[in-house]
């Protein structure tokens, strides 16, 4: 995991820098920095964001709030680029781990004590409290020809499914309440021993909606975070580690949406559409508020922006 974060955080400020995608000056401008983090907790679901990107200890409001003015140049001083920091290293050849989803239910520590339900098919683990929130995650396994597993078989084992859910409300120290509603559904095929591509599918999606009062007044903010991961196929190299997707789309979305009392709602929204194209490169193609820009990203290079 470890790995995978530091491969992350180096890539992906240049995609920030390099891709400004909004000419916006309305008031939902002042909403930039909201696409700059993931909704309170979602990094213990399974999704494409970038793991760092989610503030456990701060969830975001809005610029009226001090300290939290709006930023329009985004993350590390550069004009705003992918939301909530970039794709994880995961999709950018940078390592699996247990919140991959290829791993056991609880071999990150994470998931309790899980035991297998023959009922259901799955290895479901018992829910645990992680700052103030509920997770609960179960896993299926699967051997070559379909067949369920009551466990993980680092031989026979071809696919794992892990299906997690947060939920919960947080006070932080301003004494605004956060409450989260996020769940995913991850696939992951092909890692039967001596597989050399692996193939992921899976949804998240992820809730977060903040009641509070800053010196403009009082304020309900609301993100909406998802994702949607279609045969992005993963080749395994001959030393075993993995490599930059060859094939397949991700499509990521987040809606904000700003409430004063007293005033109308402020809406803003943003899709990326990430398209793995072969020859260890991406088309991502970005639409902020109806404004559209194309890009090129490959493993070791800045991205190229139309």
């Amino acid at each position: 995991m470890r790995t995978t974060r530091l491969f992350a955080a180096a890539l992906l400020p240049l995609a920030a820098a390099a891709c400004s995608v909004t000419t916006d000056t309305s008031n939902s401008a002042d909403l930039l920095a909201a696409f700059q983090t993931a909704p309170f907790g979602m990094s213990n679901v399974s999704t494409t964001f970038a793991t760092s990107s989610d503030q456990e200890s701060t969830p975001w409001a809005p610029p009226g709030r001090p300290g939290h003015e709006f930023d329009r140049h985004g993350p590390r001083g550069g004009p705003m680029g992918f939301i909530m920091g970039g794709l994880g290293g995961g999709f950018l050849g940078g390592g699996f781990g247990p919140h991959f989803g290829d791993r056991p239910a609880n071999e990150d520590g994470q998931g309790g004590t899980c035991t297998f339900n023959s009922g259901t098919g799955r290895v479901e683990c018992e829910p645990v409290t992680h700052n103030g929130l509920t997770i609960i995650r179960s896993a299926q396994y699967k051997d070559a020809n379909g067949a369920v597993q009551n466990g993980f078989d680092n031989q026979t084992t071809n696919s794992i499914n892990t299906q997690i859910s947060v939920t919960g409300t947080v006070t932080r120290r301003d004494n605004a309440t956060s409450e989260v509603d996020h769940q995913s559904d991850r696939t992951v095929t092909g890692l039967a021993a001596g597989s050399t591509e692996r193939t992921v599918n899976g949804t998240s999606h992820g809730h977060e909606v903040t009641t509070g009062t800053d010196r403009t007044g009082d304020f309900v903010a609301d993100r909406v975070a998802e994702d949607a991961i279609q045969n992005v196929v993963i080749p395994v190299t001959t030393n075993g580690h993995p490599g930059f997707p060859s094939s397949g789309t991700i499509t990521r979305s987040m809606t904000v949406t700003v409430t004063y009392t007293g005033s109308d709602p402020v809406t803003s929204n943003r899709q990326e559409v990430i398209t793995f194209t072969g020859n260890h490169s991406a088309t991502i193609t970005i639409t902020h508020n109806g404004e559209t820009r194309t890009c090129t990203i490959t493993p070791d290079a800045r991205p190229s922006c139309s």
